[in-house]
């Protein structure tokens, strides 16, 4: 009986992180489709350690499900339109971002980027404005006394949430455009002479106009940042609080940003105590595959398979697109899995299987992969990295090309331009990974460095979450670069106070110079007359 009474103790003990007892209550705002995936990845863990986690939810949400058996609790608000609106519009960017902005010029192309997200905006500030203006339900949020505020960044409104309640607020994010908030709001040092802007495809390793074109968009993200934080956030935010603040300001009070990648795919850069990079926190372990798909990737012999997905947003590809790409599958001597929703190609192989869903990790971590087809999106990247495969990029929007760059540069993986590529292009790519043993050998390399950490990623980001829990936030961390203005931080106040200073010894010095000389040549004017 007492042997039992000690390993319930045990067990409390390690489902409580911190403390027994000291179990805390989280608060959720959550975003969509792989962010989600990935918070979830957190939150779960949190759970099972004990933790009580309330996710704050829309009745409009595309994958937050309320209905699902699940170790966390939901808190449902209502909002004016569907989840079939959402989803809708969320098609819509995408089939511009991915299929019509590439034609555009570099101008247009930047303001239709600007105008996707003043509208994804605008759905966020609706969904910020259904939850802090219902008063029942800000109500209820104060009276369960919630420790932390958990929330991908991406989202405003979890801040400002984290406020009211005045209770700290944990980050969780991959990147926000132009790395905007995390520069501005989280005072993160991002020198444009060496860190390049994300969406630029840059490196580390820049040439003299490459520095010229990461300046520019360094502008450019702090001339549009500027516009997308000054029109409505700040002053709904002042309106709330009932004075003036802005959204940075309010971003800027995080107790840690837990930063979605780490140093097996980022390239090295400064960073501060209350940022930690914690890529790959969702990767795990291969499962067995399904008995029907495990007897196809046997069947591959020693030239084993090509996993290949363009992940969950994009549904399907023309008929051009899948015919020419399904023609290069068929010439490789490898078994394809390619995970595809629609008609199938007429060119299809009999080695390439088409699936609804794959489950891409286990395929990933399976033996007999020799390589990855992927759009690049960040989570397909790092199980991609975690199981050492080396990948074919085939970017579509958003962060892919950045993704897939920076695997470029550390030589585990080749782009193929989805826009122009030819059934050649995609064959070649094919041949050059699969064939071309320093793929792999660099995809094992950021593999090793990825499992060579002392704390595994999802370890640190709960460690994080319970820091700030237990010691009531994080003040400790944060750089005294949020108390000061811009002409400050640069130093431009004290430039120019010592430019002043030596002006003014340069002006004393010319005007005695001038005066002795003047002196001198009275006095020998006077000596010449006697």
């Amino acid at each position: 009986m007492r042997s039992e009474k000690w390993a319930a103790a045990l067990l409390l003990l390690q489902l409580c992180g911190f403390s027994c007892g000291s179990c805390g209550k989280v608060l959720v705002w959550p975003t969509e489709y792989s962010h989600w995936m990935n918070i979830k990845t957190i939150l779960d863990e949190l759970a099972q350690r004990g933790h009580e986690v309330t996710v704050l939810t829309s009745t409009a949400s595309i994958l937050v499900d309320p209905t699902k058996a699940s170790l966390l609790n939901f808190e449902v608000y209502p909002v004016s339109f569907t989840k079939e609106d959402v989803v809708n519009t969320f098609d819509k960017w995408i089939k511009e971002w991915a299929y019509e902005m590439p034609r555009h010029s570099p101008w247009e192309y930047a303001k239709k980027m600007q105008d996707i997200f003043f509208d994804y905006s605008k759905v966020v500030k609706q969904l910020c404005e259904s939850v802090v203006l219902n008063r029942k339900l800000m109500k209820t949020l104060k009276e369960a006394r919630y420790d932390v505020v958990v929330s991908d960044a991406i989202g405003p409104c979890a801040e400002l949430i984290a406020e009211v309640l005045g209770i700290p607020i944990v980050y969780t994010l991959r990147f926000t455009i132009g790395n905007t908030y995390e520069k501005y709001c989280g005072g993160l040092p991002s020198p444009p002479s060496y860190v390049p802007v994300v969406l630029t495809e840059l490196t580390d390793k820049m040439t003299f106009m490459e520095r010229v074109k990461n300046m520019l968009f360094f502008l450019y993200y702090d001339f549009w940042f500027q516009n997308f934080d000054v029109k409505d956030w700040d002053q709904f935010y002042s309106d709330v609080l009932g004075r003036p603040t802005t959204l940075c300001e309010t971003m800027g009070k995080a107790e840690m940003w837990l930063i979605r990648t780490y140093w097996d795919f980022e390239f090295p850069r400064p960073y501060l105590p209350n940022f930690e990079f914690v890529g790959g926190l969702h990767c795990k372990p291969a499962k067995p595959l399904p008995e029907e798909m495990e007897k196809f990737v046997q069947s591959s012999g020693e030239h084993g398979i090509v996993v290949f997905s363009l992940g969950s947003m994009v549904k399907n590809l023309t008929e051009e697109k899948g015919n020419l790409i399904a023609a290069a599958l068929a010439q490789i001597p490898q078994k394809v899995l390619w995970r595809y929703e629609g008609k199938k190609p007429d060119t299809l192989g009999p080695n390439t299987r088409t699936y609804d869903w794959i489950p891409q990790n286990d395929l990933l971590g399976h033996p007999k992969t020799k390589a990855f087809i992927t759009h690049g999106g960040a989570n397909g990247v790092y199980e991609a990295i975690y199981h050492g495969v080396p990948m074919i990029g085939v970017p579509l929007f958003a962060d892919q090309p950045h993704n897939i760059a920076h695997m470029k540069a550390k030589g585990a993986a080749v782009d193929v331009d989805f826009h122009k590529m030819t059934t050649a292009d995609m064959l070649n790519a094919l041949k050059t990974v699969i064939n071309n043993p320093s793929y792999k050998e660099n995809a094992m390399r950021l593999s090793r460095i990825h499992h060579d950490q002392p704390v595994k990623p999802l370890d640190r980001s709960v460690f994080w979450i319970e820091f700030v829990m237990r010691h009531k936030g994080a003040k400790h961390l944060r750089p005294a670069a949020h108390d000061l203005t811009w002409y400050q931080y640069h130093s431009l106040d004290v430039i120019g106070f010592l430019l002043a200073c030596v002006a003014t010894i340069v002006f004393i010095a010319i005007k005695c110079c001038l005066f002795c000389c003047g002196k001198l040549g009275r006095k020998g004017k006077k000596q010449k007359k006697a």
